[in-house]
């Protein structure tokens, strides 16, 4: 099937590396970042920057232009001479001529400090999508296929090995999402805001009762899941089964 073929060639969550050295922003920068669902690591420095940059090998980097120790451009154009990775420079500098500096020594995109989270997030879809890194699949009308369990979203319908599997709205969703996303970690934030919306403000553990539920009805060994594994620090992930050609 098209669905599951597409679905192997996914990859864990995607990881961004903040290079940043302001305090408060960094907080909140993180904070909406792993709402986002994204893995976040910080340097707070140049120098610092490029030695995380070389042991975590990030999907992105959002990288304030000045910076103690060594600045964003220096940083940038290291990074840029053996990487082709997705940089986004960040400063609170608006100037033309910052904004072309930036973009001359090759990063992809410029962001100017105060901004909203969600047009950054937008700007850092867009060139990871350009760079070809899969982002977290949105849930899709299709029939979903893996390992003898179905989920059919139009008719709201699940099947195990065909055998009916009722479940309600939200047990649902978790499982459509969890599915659609198959082979990576979806952070427990991730879960929340796609399932309960942005502003849930209930009990956290609500996600737990959901996934318990789920797996009393699509594991073999609820205690021992297979399908819906818990990726401990982070959120859960749907396993694809081995042999399935997932990296």
């Amino acid at each position: 099937m098209e669905k599951e073929a597409a679905m192997m060639t996914m990859t864990d969550t995607i990881s961004v590396l903040v290079i940043e050295d302001e305090e408060s922003f960094i907080e909140a920068l993180v904070v909406g970042l792993k709402r986002e669902g994204f893995l976040v690591n910080v340097a707070r420095d140049g120098v610092e920057g490029l030695e995380l940059f070389e042991r975590s090998r990030p999907d992105l980097i959002l990288l304030d232009l000045w910076l103690p120790k060594k600045s964003g451009i220096d940083v940038c154009r290291e990074i840029r001479s053996r990487s082709r990775i997705p940089i986004i420079m960040v400063t609170a500098k608006s100037s033309e001529i910052d904004t072309v500096v930036g973009l001359e020594v090759g990063a992809d995109d410029y962001v100017t400090k105060p901004f909203r989270l969600r047009e950054l997030v937008a700007r850092m879809r867009a060139v990871l999508r350009r760079s070809g890194v899969p982002e977290i699949a949105e849930v899709s009308a299709d029939t979903v296929e893996i390992d003898g369990l179905v989920l059919d979203p139009e008719r709201h319908e699940v099947h195990l090995d065909g055998r009916p599997v009722p479940l309600p709205l939200k047990e649902f969703e978790l499982l459509e999402l969890l599915m659609g996303n198959a082979g990576r970690v979806l952070t427990r934030e991730t879960l929340i805001d796609r399932i309960w919306g942005p502003n849930y403000v209930g009990d956290t553990k609500t996600l737990d009762v959901h996934i318990k539920r789920l797996r009393a009805k699509v594991e073999a060994e609820p205690s021992r899941p297979a399908r819906i594994t818990t990726v401990r620090g982070l959120g859960y992930k749907y396993e694809l089964p081995r042999g399935s050609g997932a990296p």
